[in-house]
């Protein structure tokens, strides 16, 4: 009997925990054309579209060029929450860079992504 009811528990918390999502208002952030060594912070806002708190647990980007931050509380039900990616500015040229999002949501990995040029002084 506690076998089963372990087995149920173990099912029930797998749903529950499964049971987040978020919806990013825009999952590509084109930078445009931006002066060599300008401000490089964007942000990606997001809500909790699901029944239970988000967590998000890391968040990792293609290249050292490119530094995310991830929110550090879980998100609650119809809450609103940020991550923010730095760009180095200072590297002329066109860029294209990913942006991974690891969290307890249904889709456990979520793809952002960053675009832009950079102009040369």
């Amino acid at each position: 009997m506690k076998t089963i009811l372990s087995f149920i528990a173990v099912c029930f918390l797998t749903l529950a925990v499964n049971a987040q999502e978020f919806k990013f208002d825009t999952e590509v952030i084109d930078y445009g054309k931006v002066a060599h060594g300008s401000e490089g912070k964007r942000t990606f806002e997001f809500t909790n579209v699901g029944e239970a708190p988000l967590i998000i647990k890391d968040v990792k980007s293609t290249c050292g060029c490119t530094v995310p931050s991830k929110p550090e509380k879980p998100i609650m039900p119809g809450e609103k929450g940020k991550i923010e990616v730095s760009y180095d500015t200072k590297r002329p040229g066109g860029f294209s860079k990913a942006i991974t999002v690891y969290s307890n949501a249904k889709q456990e990995r979520k793809m952002l992504k960053i675009k832009g040029f950079i102009v040369k002084k």
